[in-house]
């Protein structure tokens, strides 16, 4: 809890019990629940897990439209789903009006005449309605909509969505799609070992790529192609794959988000379970995100948003396919790393300098190797030649005993965890000689070792049979992707090592702060500057002394209880910029000084016809650090905070974080920590450092107000946020709010 909106908030969080791991669940509907986890709002705090096992293994199959009239599309779907069946053990039962078998396979006349229990049902008609009303009541447990024209088609489309939807929801089934497809029905390969990557895309193309990987030797579990999401979503089978042995990643391609907290949830459960989460998310542009609406009808998302929010709970996020096939493979095989260390081996200079200059700018940590260590590679490697990191062996020692000496060696210095080595293209037989080693030492270390493979042909023995045969050897083609995955993993590990889910932050009762602010707003109003300070004051913000006064005899006295200098400004519901008016009057210091602007301020709102509730008489504040910090509503996650440069700069440089809440101390400090201007807190040219705990301090209450002010606050947006030297805390000088 809260309690005394005066009290230390950051100290309330740190003392919040934790809800680790997985609470005690009940079944309901095939899906897991933690019964009266929730937040202050009402909204759950763990994702709900399907129970999607009899989708995937299903007992027994129904095919609604069953075919076996050659060039009809039906029929290709059904060979298929035959096929299918068979590989999974089910039992499959055509169904068809008119007729009596489907490939030699006895025919239903229709699914209420279905005399066994089914768990999954296929529907290959034009319209899918009809099917599923007349499944509810019945014990299908799934289904699947191939069928399109819905959302992706515009708002007639949506509405005829929203009422499958609705008939899905009365009818206790779960259902994928429509404008779905056959992936999830895929051969997949069952002689390859070790951890798999389970796949999730809303257009089935795009995960093509990943589903070949089977062919270079990456084991794949499943395939879901979400569609539009009337019902199974994205989010519920991160949810159930991050609970699966099997699973070492999660590969997504997300054109759209149904709802965002559910994602976030589902991202917080892989989160809990160690398994991440890899995603191409279209949207970065404008572009994109409409191409996106048009093909599945979701929602893209502010994409800064997006961004953060993906970070704060620890989905990677990366651009292309290609990225996404090798980012999700290294992070399903690759062991927990045993130090961030990253060694550059290679047999030419101007390679290892290369490569050393794009990893130590993406922000991985190079090292550079101890004297001692220096030394021993120097028994093999000429002395001419830069052994610190990267090392350059010069060539030759990879074509005899020493290469395997030499790889073994750096592996075993305790701060390198991950070894790389970029081979631009064959040189057989020493890169033959080469790759066998990396193999070897791999398989003989648990630190993860990495190749690129440079040569565009491919089709090399060293690469195909060598490399791509091993499971221990992280195999790239690019410099990139190989830099991306590696940096990938290590943050993957780091995040998840004492992870403490952002939902356990969430208050679940109502603050004493709260009421006292409910009672300030005004639903579908601006507040005054005047309101919208008392809303913060509420909250324990700190803000200047100041008073509203309607005279100029007031504001006089004002300015002698305020004290010396002071500023003036209009406070009014209809102003937003009150300074490009000529309504602030700053460092005045004398009481004819106050007179004349109390006039001076009266006078523009009358030829302005602006509306005042008074003017304000408020303190002069020292100079400090100018910072923003405000709460906007997200048409998909809902409410988000925001902290940047303030002042005229918010405009200027739009330099700011943003976060979903709830969240912590931890990641308040890692919003500032992303600033552009981030050193201005630390005290530049002469200035004293900032009390950064005191900004903190203020966006743990913001965010604290934007959960529990939810359905009532539609924006808060303080600006500036004085942010005093050190020990002297924070002062909000001005806030604009609206409310709901």
């Amino acid at each position: 809890m809260l309690g005394s909106t005066h009290g230390t908030f950051t100290t309330d969080l740190r003392a919040r019990v934790v809800a680790c791991g997985e609470s005690p669940r009940t079944a309901v509907h095939g899906v897991t629940a933690a019964p009266g986890d929730q937040d202050v709002s009402g909204r759950p705090l763990h994702a709900p897990v399907p129970d999607l096992d009899r989708f995937f293994r299903p007992k027994s199959v129904a095919v609604v439209g069953a075919s076996d009239t050659e060039g009809r599309p039906n029929t290709g779907i059904t060979r298929q789903l035959i096929a299918w069946a068979e590989r999974v053990g089910a039992r499959l039962v055509p169904v068809h009006p008119t007729r009596t078998s489907v490939f030699g396979i006895d025919c239903a006349p229709s699914v209420g005449a279905l005399t066994e229990p089914v768990d999954l049902a296929v529907l290959l008609v034009a319209d899918p309605l009809p099917v599923i009303e007349e499944l509810a009541g019945t014990k299908v447990r799934f289904a699947v909509a191939f069928a399109s024209g819905f959302a992706e088609t515009g708002e007639a489309g949506a509405a005829a969505q929203e009422r499958l939807a609705a008939a899905v929801r009365g009818s206790g089934i779960r259902l994928l799609g429509p404008n779905t497809n056959l992936n999830a029905f895929e051969r997949f390969r069952e002689d390859l070992e070790g951890p798999a990557v389970a796949l999730i895309t809303q257009s089935g193309h795009q995960g093509r790529p990943v589903f070949t990987l089977q062919e270079l030797g990456v084991r794949l579990s499943h395939w879901a192609p979400t569609g539009n999401e009337a019902d199974l979503e994205t989010s519920d089978f991160i949810s159930y794959f991050a609970g699966l042995p099997e699973v070492g990643a999660i590969a997504c391609y997300v054109e759209g988000l149904k709802d965002g907290r559910s994602f976030l949830l589902a991202a917080d459960r892989a989160a809990r379970h160690g398994v991440p989460v890899v995603a191409v998310k279209v949207g970065r542009t404008e572009t994109g995100a409409r191409t996106a609406a048009s093909h599945t009808g979701k929602l893209t998302g502010a994409d800064q948003v997006v961004d953060a929010a993906m970070r704060q709970y620890g989905v990677i996020r990366v651009d292309g396919l290609d990225q996404l096939q090798d980012t999700a493979t290294l992070l399903a095989r690759a062991r927990r790393p045993q130090a961030d260390g990253v060694v550059v081996y290679s047999i030419s200079g101007g390679t290892g300098a290369h490569f050393a200059d794009l990893a130590t700018a993406a922000g991985l940590a190079l090292p550079t190797l101890p004297a001692a260590k220096q030394d021993e590679l120097h028994q093999w490697i000429p002395e001419y030649l830069s052994v610190s990191n990267p090392v350059d062996n010069g060539g030759h020692p990879v074509g005899d005993w020493r290469g395997r000496k030499i790889i073994d060696a750096i592996l075993a210095d305790p701060s390198v965890g991950v070894l790389i080595c970029p081979i631009t293209g064959p040189f057989p037989p020493m890169s033959d000689r080469l790759a066998q080693d990396l193999v070897e030492a791999a398989e003989a270390t648990d630190k993860l070792v990495c190749v690129v493979w440079g040569s565009p042909v491919g089709t090399e023995d060293a690469y195909r049979t060598t490399l791509l045969g091993s499971s221990r050897v992280a195999t790239f083609r690019t410099f990139a992707n190989c830099i991306g995955a590696v940096k990938a993993y290590l943050d993957h590990h780091r995040f998840t090592t004492g992870y403490r889910s952002p939902f356990d932050e969430a208050p679940r009762t109502p603050s004493p702060s709260f009421r006292k602010a409910q009672a300030l707003m005004r639903p579908g109003r601006r507040l005054s500057e005047h309101a919208a300070k008392q809303l913060l004051r509420a909250y324990g913000i700190r803000v200047p002394r100041e008073q509203l006064v309607t005279s100029a005899a007031a504001a006089v006295r004002a300015a002698g209880l305020v004290g010396y200098p002071v500023v003036m400004k209009a406070s009014g519901a209809q102003l937003a910029h009150k300074t490009e008016l000529g309504l602030v009057k700053v460092g005045l210091t004398s009481a004819s000084q106050v007179r004349d602007a109390y006039r001076d301020l009266t006078d523009i709102a009358r030829f302005e016809s602006i509306d005042l509730d008074g003017i304000l008489v408020c303190q002069m504040v020292g100079r400090g650090v100018e910072m923003v910090v405000g709460v906007t509503r997200d048409e998909l996650f809902g409410p988000t905070v925001t902290v940047g440069l303030g002042g005229v700069l918010v405009e200027v440089l739009n330099d700011t974080a943003v976060r979903v809440p709830p969240f912590g101390e931890r990641e308040a400090r890692s919003m500032l920590a992303e600033l552009r201007g981030r050193a201005l807190l630390d005290g530049v040219r002469g200035a004293p450092p900032a009390d950064v705990d005191a900004l903190v301090e203020v966006v743990l209450r913001v965010q604290r107000m934007a959960l529990e002010l939810d359905g009532d606050l539609a924006e808060l947006d303080i600006n500036p946020l004085m942010v005093l030297p050190r020990g002297q805390g924070a002062v909000a000088l001005d806030a604009l709010a609206v409310c709901r």
